[in-house]
């Protein structure tokens, strides 16, 4: 579960990347250009990652019995709305005929895409594996 989630984080993470860059181009849409190809799918990816990813935390905070379990499902709930947001932004963007570059900067500057981000980096931290510190030579 721990790949899955670490996946997951990873393809949301490179779509913002790529997010950042389209919108840097100055494109009036996604028709007609290479970058503008690849856009929707990355956010098509994107979208697919988002769908059920709190379930996948919950998944990984159940079967390892990680404690105290009231504040990680406290944030699960947390992640789960803004995730659920930052989808409705991306879903409305891809329902869009087309796809400018203003448009990804707007939904980049987005609070949802933001604080998305921001509990992702924080999940990166507490679900990374962490390595006992070796002691110096006395």
């Amino acid at each position: 579960m721990r790949d899955e989630l670490r996946e997951r984080c990873n393809t949301i993470e490179e779509c913002y990347e790529f997010m950042l860059a389209y919108a840097a181009q100055g494109l009036p849409g996604d028709k007609g250009s290479q970058s503008g190809g690849q856009l929707r799918t990355f956010l098509s990816r994107c979208d697919r990652a988002l769908t059920g990813l709190a379930g996948v935390f919950t998944d990984i905070v159940e079967r390892e019995g990680l404690q105290p379990a009231d504040r990680y499902h406290a944030f699960i709930a947390v992640l789960e709305r803004d995730a659920h947001q930052a989808q409705a932004a991306l879903q409305l963007v891809l329902a869009q005929p087309s796809i400018g570059s203003q448009l990804i900067d707007n939904l980049n500057a987005s609070i949802h895409v933001r604080a998305l981000l921001t509990d992702l980096f924080l999940i990166d931290e507490i679900v990374r594996p962490q390595s006992v510190p070796t002691p110096l030579p006395s």
